[in-house]
């Protein structure tokens, strides 16, 4: 069982930069694929980045791309979501998830989810 909190999320005007923090429980954090995932009002939730396991490759949502930088620190158990150049379509829900396997990450069936925090970019 893996529990994943989140941190970082809050309100800015667009153009602005946050970022986000998922602390993972899990003794081997190193085997896992970390991504994040968003949900705006009224839509799926949808796939905006993903890390494997040592960092080696990323993937990213076209809409997000030259954007948002994810990353991982697996001595602290922590992947972050850096986002900058926010607008205000960047506005949901964003979650953190868990996964032995890259394919059911990035697919957006990932095993472990976090709780989301909320991110609202104003215009």
């Amino acid at each position: 069982q893996v529990q994943l909190v989140e941190s970082g999320g809050g309100l800015v005007q667009a153009g602005g930069s946050l970022k986000l923090s998922c602390v993972a429980s899990a003794r081997t954090f190193t085997t896992y694929a970390m991504g994040w995932f968003r949900q705006a009002p009224g839509k799926e939730r949808e796939f905006v980045a993903g890390v494997t396991r040592t960092s080696g490759s990323t993937d990213y949502a076209n809409s997000v791309k030259g954007r948002f930088t994810i990353s991982r620190d697996n001595a602290k158990n922590t992947v972050y979501l850096q986002m900058n150049s926010l607008k205000p379509e960047d506005t949901a829900v964003y979650y953190c998830a868990a996964d032995l396997r890259w394919s059911d990450l990035v697919r957006g069936g990932p095993d472990y989810w976090g709780q989301g925090t909320q991110v609202t970019i104003s215009s």
